[in-house]
Formats: structure tokens, C-alpha cells, sequence
């Protein structure tokens, strides 16, 4: 059985351009993308997704897009096995495989795994973020060290996103992570991984968020959310709540102008992209990149080392 290296996982923000690098790598080496990214997964969203353009699909071949309908559950479960067979297809036909996206939840979930929980409840997490920023880490770390010891152990405390997860699993669960992965109620991916991030200077990212919107408007953002609603798909829409679709939604129902929903499509992709990057700063595993030249630089050293002698 062929051992694989850890597979390339090119992460980021929002805007902060994965999918190009993804593009510039296929043109020099056989690879084919896996997409992270939970808004990806919707099908008829194209524009306000970002989703590869046509001539980028043709450039490299991208997997886990337009998967499934707006408003449909979607677990984090079900990508580890969709990440999987995606992985093996690649493997089996030759080429090598890489993660792209910045869905942090689908990303922590081929490296830790997670539990298979049938009904999410959001506002366990709410309430842990909220005593973490009343009581801080330490008070944190202390708290899984008492509920779950053996996970603690395996947590570097400064791993907030490891430890938050930790702790989210003992209250949903009432069971200690550890025991749900000795008693095998516990689903990871069979691979492993290496991060690669992606993080522009936070002003750079901004106008790059502010100019994707406006060319996202050009290219006719609000006509395909037309057309959705005229296919009978608003309350998918909202019940998908994505970037973009919910305000010109309220701007076709009246309740703002194309202007201020514009504006507030900027907004809220760009305080999306802060909440984003202030989860890859806490993954002690990234290895963070300010620029697209200097990532691609060891994106070539990683394939052509040790994925290069397994193509061998």
C-alpha cells in the first residue's frame, strides 16, 4: 500500500486568492482541487460564491462544487467522506490531490475529525466563546483538563480552536472526546494534511474584498438572485444565508437600496474575512504566507519533494 505525504491544504480568507494559486500550481504540476468551502457546495450560487469561472475549471479540475441545493443540511461529517473519495479518485487516477478553501469547520474536521452529531446546536458554541472571552484560555484549558484529561493532554494550550472544540463536544456529547475516539464513535479523515495559508495585509484584503463585490455586481450578481427568485428559490435563499444573496434579497423586497445593500455586501464580506483569519492565526499547524509569490514557492518545493517521488 503506497504511503502518501501530508496533503496540500492552500487555506485563507475570503478574497485572499487561493483558487489563482490553485490555477498557477495546475499549470506546472498535475494537481486537482478539493473545494473547502461550505458556500461552494450550494448549487445555481454561482456568482456571489466566487466559484471557479469556467475557464478556471478547465485549468484544474475542482471537486465537491454544486453538491447540493440551498437550504439543505450539510455536516461536517459528510466531508470528511466526501473529502475522501474525492482524494482517492485523484489518487487512483494519477494526480495529486489539494485542499482549497477557507470553511475552517470542514478543514478542523479532516484533521481532528468530529463526532457524528445528528442537530447542531449553535449556541453551545456561542455561550464557550463568550466565557472564554470573559475568562480567558487558561480558565479555559483548565476546564477541559477536568472534563476530558486525556484530550488535554494531546491540546497545545495555546491551540484555542482544538480546545474550544474539545470543550463544545463534552456539552453536546456528555461524553469526553477521548472516550467517543476509544469507542470509535469518532470519524476522521484517512489522510493527513499540511496547512499553507494564505494572509494579505488586512488593508490590502479589504480593497480586494470591496473591488471582488463591485465586480461581482458587474458580472450580474443581482440578476442571477432575480432569476432564483423567480424560480420559486427565495426562501432557500434565505434559508442558505450567504454573503451577498440575503441583502439583495432585502433590497428586492424593499427594504434597503441597491446602494446600502452593496455597501453592506462589502461589510459583511469583509468582517467574514477578519473571522476567518483570526481562525487560521489560531491553528499552530498553518504555515502562514503574506503573499501569493512566497506561497507558491513552497507549494512547488512540497509537491515536487515528496509527492514528487511518489508520482515517481
Amino acid at each position: 500500500m503506497v504511503k502518501y505525504p501530508p496533503i496540500p491544504v492552500v487555506c485563507g480568507s475570503t478574497g485572499s486568492g487561493k483558487t489563482a494559486v490553485a490555477v498557477t500550481l495546475a499549470a506546472e504540476l498535475p494537481i486537482e482541487v478539493i473545494s473547502a468551502d461550505s458556500r461552494q457546495l450550494l448549487k445555481q450560487l454561482d456568482i456571489g460564491t466566487a466559484k471557479p469561472t469556467a475557464e478556471e475549471r478547465a485549468a484544474v479540475r475542482t471537486h465537491l462544487i454544486d453538491l447540493i441545493e440551498p437550504g439543505t443540511r450539510y455536516t461536517a461529517y459528510r466531508f470528511i467522506e466526501d473529502c475522501d473519495t474525492a482524494i482517492d479518485d485523484i489518487l487512483n487516477r494519477g494526480a495529486i490531490p489539494v485542499v482549497v478553501g477557507g470553511t475552517g469547520l470542514y478543514l478542523r474536521a479532516i484533521t481532528d475529525g468530529v463526532v457524528k452529531i445528528e442537530q447542531d446546536r449553535p449556541e453551545i458554541r456561542q455561550q464557550l466563546e463568550r466565557d472564554l472571552e470573559r475568562l480567558g484560555s487558561e480558565a479555559m484549558f483548565h476546564r477541559l483538563t477536568e472534563l476530558d484529561p486525556v484530550e488535554a493532554e494531546r491540546i497545545h494550550p495555546n491551540n484555542l480552536v482544538r480546545m474550544m472544540r474539545a470543550l463544545e463536544i463534552c456539552v453536546l456529547t456528555s461524553q469526553p472526546k477521548s472516550k467517543l475516539i476509544a469507542d470509535g464513535a469518532y470519524k476522521r479523515s484517512k489522510y493527513t494534511y499540511s496547512f499553507f495559508c494564505l494572509l494579505p495585509e488586512r488593508g490590502e484584503l479589504y480593497d480586494r474584498i470591496n473591488e471582488r463585490v463591485e465586480v461581482m455586481m458587474e458580472a450580474g450578481l443581482l440578476e442571477e438572485v432575480e432569476h432564483l427568485v423567480a424560480q420559486g428559490w427565495k426562501d432557500r435563499l434565505r434559508r442558505a444565508n450567504v454573503i451577498g444573496y440575503e441583502k439583495l434579497l432585502d433590497y428586492l423586497d424593499g427594504q434597503c437600496s441597491l446602494e446600502e445593500a452593496v455597501a453592506m455586501i462589502k461589510q459583511n464580506s469583509r468582517r467574514y474575512a477578519k473571522r476567518q483569519m483570526t481562525w487560521f492565526r489560531h491553528q499552530t499547524e498553518c504555515i502562514d504566507f503574506s503573499d501569493r509569490k512566497s506561497l507558491l514557492v513552497a507549494l512547488r518545493d512540497e509537491l515536487t519533494g515528496g509527492w514528487g517521488r511518489v508520482k515517481a
